[in-house]
């Protein structure tokens, strides 16, 4: 017959696998960020390093004067190559020179497609002085009742603004998809359409590529409103 002093440390036994558990999945959630975090940093720098390093002549190397190869020294190299490549550009030489050059890629049909799109892309998302999304918004899609989380990009112009059958401004919306939100749609609404959220581009990014998950500012969705 059991007594009541046998059936204690069987009961604290799944408490305490029960608390080693929660103790674990804690620690993973605290470390995962971070150690995926440091890895693609250290990723992307070795990646960079791989095809930076190669470019340079072997004497010039900084391995050949400390005698060891740090990670990040191509990293370095980029920059500054960038940075001169850049203030050289916004000489009056530099603009010389880039218009010879684009007037001789202007010349080859299929390098002149690769190129100009390329420029296009680079312009846009580069550019100082504009952002990529105004805003994150509300549309029903791909019809009505459904909701979808998009990003405003400009107003529509020209032929698409003209032509289409609207009585008022057409705005343009990218429609990110589920977890990569780098790839989607990019559809025109009307703007009566179109519900402007007052959260950030980031957060409705964090919201499309968690899935639904994260909330701005860390709120549950199924919590009432303090």
């Amino acid at each position: 017959m059991n007594t009541p002093f046998d059936e204690e440390p069987q009961r604290r036994t799944p408490r305490r696998f029960g608390r080693l558990r929660a103790s674990f999945l804690t620690g993973l959630v605290v470390i995962a960020p971070v150690g995926l975090t440091i890895w693609l940093i250290w990723t992307v720098i070795g990646w960079i390093d791989g095809v930076v390093l190669p470019l340079v002549p072997h004497q010039f190397r900084p391995e050949q004067y400390i005698g060891i190869n740090l990670r990040g020294v191509g990293v370095i190299i980029f920059l500054v190559f960038t940075i001169v490549v850049g203030w050289i550009a916004k000489g009056l030489i530099g603009r010389s020179l880039i218009r010879y050059g684009e007037s001789l890629v202007d010349r080859m049909p299929v390098v002149r497609s690769i190129y100009s799109g390329i420029k296009q892309i680079s312009e846009t998302v580069f550019a100082q002085s504009e952002r990529s999304f105004e805003k994150a918004c509300l549309i029903q899609y791909p019809r009505k009742g459904i909701w979808a989380i998009g990003f405003v990009s400009t107003t529509a112009k020209g032929e698409i603004s003209s032509r289409a059958e609207t009585s008022g401004a057409l705005m343009s919306i990218f429609v990110p998809t589920t977890p990569n939100p780098t790839s989607g749609f990019l559809l025109f609404f009307p703007k009566e359409d179109v519900i402007e959220l007052d959260m950030s581009v980031e957060d409705a990014a964090k919201l499309v590529i968690s899935a639904g998950l994260v909330y701005p500012n860390g709120k549950d969705p199924t919590r009432p409103p303090e």
